[in-house]
């Protein structure tokens, strides 16, 4: 059996608490449900099956169920249009679909669709998984437009479970507050199963509520964020106490992006100690990380973990090497070759540098098509393409403007058609029926033409200048 599978056969205890639906459900509930899912499901090594649920105990049990089946799961996102999550289950070759009762909805003209609440009590047979196995299907934007499926294995997971207990010091007696998005690493893999690995309680928060989480760290021990949400959070202007509650957690993580070293040091007026920056990708999960218990430098991601590899190219590109990283993008054979070197490295896409110490610093992304906005990766090119599909729009590029919040702005620049009009707030609607609310710009600013070279390529680092310049002059074009 798998190392994942084997960590959630011996857990004990409360796995999920969730206030909103049920309250507290032990592993041998969760383990139980789990079960009758497989049993469902039967023998699916192979094949790929979608989930889309809500936080909670019901996701908890489905995706373990899916895992035992011999399936990759598919984590759909309630943030997802519908016409994005089908893409996604057409891509995967999914055909089957199984979702929360409250999920209904958006789980429509999505292939064959199973109500999880319908799932009968029985027993699952057991097949053959081993960690070479297929466990898990993320979709990660790239250079290329359309998102590409990282396929990662139970070695893969059960990897990042067993690094991370062993960096951060995750135990059964640990509380995990939740409330980050399920259908991505950092909140899937990171957070719920490094945590549930260690046979951890998850605290599951339906959403992001800075007031919530406050109040809920009086009763937890570790929290798991994005710069963005630790933003919000210091901006929520609560009470003194309730910010003290943050004093209580043993760890604080950030990551997804870089988290402004303004931000870390706010956080440390408040705990004492600035949150533990790491680095993660889709592709690797956790490759670096400040240390818990050493020093822990503001404006890196510290040092590699113990089975992780580094090396710098003269370009200043990090590539990485070992067990923690993904198999391959499902069905694209050029992608993946791309993606390595010809000796196995992967090629983060991130420029770096090093200090004499060892700890990384993350100077930026190698291509300036990906953004870093929200804690999660965006294709600019995703965003480009499903916005040319709007009528008046003659010609755009999308980029990213530094911004403490977000951490890159996203800005759609938009040249409309000969004899049509176009206002932002109606690019931006027609963009939410196309993409993820993460991925539609924050912003939509009309040019008459955009920047280009003499081969006629949009020159985007130009563009964010004149940008920049247009927002210390005048604040005309925002959405």
């Amino acid at each position: 059996m798998s190392a994942v599978l084997d960590r959630f056969s011996v857990a004990r205890g409360v796995a999920v608490i969730d206030d909103d639906d049920g309250g507290e459900r032990s592993y041998d509930d969760v383990r139980a449900r789990a079960s009758h899912v497989a049993a469902f499901l039967g023998d699916r090594r192979g094949k790929r099956v979608a989930l889309l649920a809500s936080p909670g105990a019901e996701f908890v049990s489905a995706l373990f169920g899916i895992f035992q089946s011999g399936a990759s799961a598919l984590v759909l996102s309630p943030l997802h249009p519908p016409a994005e999550s089908a893409w996604f289950c057409e891509d995967a070759d999914v055909d089957l679909v199984l979702h929360s009762a409250d999920q209904l909805e958006r789980a429509r003209a999505k292939r064959t669709l199973v109500d999880l609440a319908t799932i009968a009590a029985s027993s699952a047979k057991t097949f053959a998984i081993d960690d070479s196995s297929p466990a898990l299907m993320l979709y990660t934007s790239g250079t290329t437009g359309k998102p590409k499926g990282a396929v990662l294995t139970h070695g893969n997971l059960g990897t990042q479970q067993a690094l991370l207990a062993e960096a951060w010091g995750l135990v059964s007696s640990d509380v995990l507050l939740h409330a980050l998005p399920l259908h991505h690493m950092h909140g899937l893999c990171i957070a719920l199963l490094s945590c549930l690995g260690a046979g951890a309680t998850i605290r599951m928060l339906p959403a992001f509520d800075a007031e919530r989480i406050f109040r809920e760290m009086a009763r937890s021990t570790v929290f798991m964020a994005v710069p963005t949400m630790y933003k919000k959070m210091l901006d929520a202007n609560l009470p003194e106490d309730s910010l003290q509650n943050a004093r209580k957690l043993r760890l604080a993580t950030s990551g997804s992006a870089a988290l402004p070293v303004t931000l870390a040091e706010r956080w440390r007026d408040i705990t004492g100690s600035i949150p533990l920056e790491r680095f993660g990708m889709t592709e690797v999960g956790v490759g670096l990380s400040n240390p818990l218990h050493g020093e822990r430098r503001a404006g890196t991601v510290g040092l590699p973990l113990r089975t992780v590899e580094t090396r710098i190219e003269e370009s200043g590109e990090l590539l990485i090497r070992g067990p923690s990283v993904f198999e391959e993008y499902f069905r694209r054979e050029e992608a993946t070759k791309n993606a390595f070197t010809s000796d196995g490295w992967f090629k983060t896409g991130d420029t770096v540098a090093k200090d004499d110490a060892g700890y990384f610093r993350i100077l930026g992304r190698t291509s300036v098509d990906i953004l870093k906005s929200g804690g999660y990766k965006l294709s600019a090119l995703e965003i480009e393409e499903a916005l040319r599909e709007h009528a008046a729009v003659s010609d755009v590029a999308v980029v990213g403007i530094p911004d403490e919040t977000w951490g890159d702005r996203v800005v759609a620049c938009v040249v409309v058609r000969e004899g049509k009009t176009l206002a932002p707030e109606e690019l931006r609607a027609f963009a939410k029926e196309k993409l993820a609310s993460y991925k539609c710009p924050k912003d939509v600013v009309v040019m008459s033409d955009l920047p280009r070279n003499a081969m006629g390529k949009v020159q985007k680092p130009s563009l964010v200048t004149l940008l920049a310049a247009r927002a210390a002059g005048a604040p005309g074009g925002r959405a």
